[in-house]
C-alpha cells in the first residue's frame, strides 16, 4: 500500500472514530431507526442474557419459603417537600426523597424515582411491560431503588449486578377511580412535552402499591430501558392494582415525547419493552402454586353456585331431620297415651256386660221360679 492509500484509510477510521456517537448521545426510541431491535448496537447490555422484562409462567416458577414480604419504609412519611414530575421524552418520572427505602432483601435499598409504562388503547390491551402467563396488563409502575449499603449512589449502583432493586405494579382497568394515582395523572398537562418538568405536592407512595406485598415473583433481571444494565433485583407483586379506563386514557393521551419547539409533535405511547427471553434464569415466587391460584370468573361463579346449591341441600337435610324427630316424638306420646284411654274406654263397656248379665240372670231366675198351684176341696 502506498503512502496516499494509508493516508486515506487513517483518515477514514479518524472520521468515523470522531463522528461516531457516544451511546449517551444516542437518542433511542422504542420504534424507528434506533428501536428496540436497534438497542444492542448502540447499547451492548441491552443484547444480554439476563434482560426484562420477562413473562412469567406461573406453572414455571419455584417457591421460595424465604422471600419474605417487602416492607416499604418511609413511603407514607413523604414530609411537607414537594416531589419532581418531569418528562424525559420516554416516560413520566416522578423523583423520590432519599429517606424513603425498602426492606425485606439482603441488603437495604434507598428510594431514587418512580415511572409509568403504558400502550396506546388499540385492541391488544398491551401497555405493561411483564406479562404473566402471557397475558399484559394495561400499564406497570416501576419504583426504583439502589443499594446504598454497598454502593454511594445510583450512578455507581447501576452498573453492578446486585446494585438496583425495582418494584413492578401491573395496573389493570376498571370501572372506580384510583384516588392515588390522580397525585400523578392531574398534573401531567403541565409536562406535555419532553424535558418539561414541574413539582408537584408530595403524596403518600405507599397508597400506589398493591395491599398484598406478601405474594410476589423474584427473579434477576436488567434495566427495561437502554442502557439496560443486568443489575436488578426485580420483585413484580401478583395482586394488580386498578385505576379507571378514563385514568388511563388520560395517561396514553395527554403527554408527547417531542420536545415543545420541535415542529412535529409525536404521543407518548406504547412505551413497553417487548419480554425477553429468561435464558435459563428461574423465577421464584414467595408463595405456592396452589395458594396463589388465581380463578376465572366462571371459576368463581360455579364455585358461588356450588355452595349456594349446598347451603340448599344442607337446609332440606336439616328440616327432613327436624320433620322425623318431631313425627316420631308425636307417634311416642300418641302410643304412651293409648292405654289409658282404651282402658277408660273400655270400663263402662265392661260394666255395661256386668249390668246385662246380672238383667239376664235376673231373668233366667224369673222364668225357673214356679207358679203357684190351684188347691181343690175332697
Amino acid at each position: 500500500m502506498d503512502s496516499l492509500g494509508l493516508f486515506i484509510l487513517l483518515m477514514s477510521l479518524c472520521f468515523q472514530w470522531t463522528t461516531a456517537p457516544a451511546a449517551e448521545e444516542v437518542t433511542w426510541t422504542y420504534t424507528g431507526l434506533v428501536g428496540q431491535s436497534e438497542w444492542s448496537t448502540y447499547f451492548p447490555d441491552c443484547g444480554g442474557t439476563s434482560q426484562s422484562p420477562v413473562d412469567v409462567v406461573t406453572t414455571q416458577t419455584k417457591y421460595d419459603p424465604n422471600l419474605i414480604p417487602l416492607t416499604p419504609l418511609g413511603y407514607s412519611q413523604h414530609g411537607n417537600k414537594p416531589f419532581t414530575l418531569y418528562n424525559n421524552g420516554h416516560t413520566a418520572v416522578i423523583e423520590l426523597p432519599d429517606w424513603m427505602g425498602l426492606g425485606g432483601l439482603p441488603w437495604l435499598f434507598t428510594a431514587v424515582q418512580m415511572h409509568l409504562h403504558w400502550g396506546s388503547g388499540g385492541p391488544s390491551h398491551e401497555g405493561s411491560e411483564h406479562t404473566i402467563n402471557g397475558l399484559s396488563a394495561d400499564a406497570e409502575l416501576h419504583v426504583v431503588h439502589y443499594n446504598s449499603e454497598l454502593y454511594p449512589n445510583m450512578s455507581t449502583a447501576m452498573t453492578q449486578r446486585d446494585g438496583l432493586a425495582v418494584l413492578g405494579i401491573l395496573i389493570v382497568t376498571g370501572e372506580e377511580t384510583n384516588p392515588a394515582f390522580n397525585n400523578i395523572l392531574n398534573y401531567l398537562s403541565r409536562i406535555r412535552h419532553a424535558d418539561q418538568k414541574v413539582s408537584i405536592p408530595a403524596f403518600d407512595v405507599q397508597s400506589l402499591l398493591p395491599k398484598d406485598l406478601g405474594r410476589y415473583y423474584r427473579y434477576n433481571g436488567s434495566l427495561t430501558t437502554p442502557p439496560c444494565y443486568q443489575s436488578v433485583i426485580w420483585t413484580l407483586f401478583n395482586e394488580r392494582v386498578q385505576i379507571s379506563k378514563a385514568q388511563l386514557l388520560k395517561m396514553e393521551t395527554i403527554l408527547y415525547s417531542s420536545k415543545a419547539e420541535d415542529p412535529d409533535r409525536m404521543l407518548l405511547q406504547d412505551n413497553y419493552r417487548a419480554t425477553q427471553p429468561l435464558n435459563h434464569r428461574v423465577v421464584f415466587a414467595s408463595f405456592s402454586a396452589e395458594s396463589g391460584k388465581e380463578l376465572s370468573s366462571g371459576e368463581v361463579t360455579a364455585i358461588v353456585i356450588g355452595v349456594m346449591c349446598g347451603c340448599v341441600g344442607l337446609a332440606v337435610i336439616i328440616r327432613f331431620i327436624v320433620k322425623t324427630i318431631r313425627s316420631t316424638s308425636s307417634w311416642d306420646v300418641l302410643h304412651s297415651n293409648r292405654p289409658a284411654s282404651m282402658s277408660r274406654m273400655k270400663e263402662p263397656e265392661k260394666g255395661k256386660k256386668q249390668d246385662m248379665a246380672l238383667n239376664s240372670t235376673s231373668e233366667a231366675e224369673k222364668k225357673e221360679e214356679p207358679s203357684p198351684s190351684l188347691q181343690t176341696e175332697p
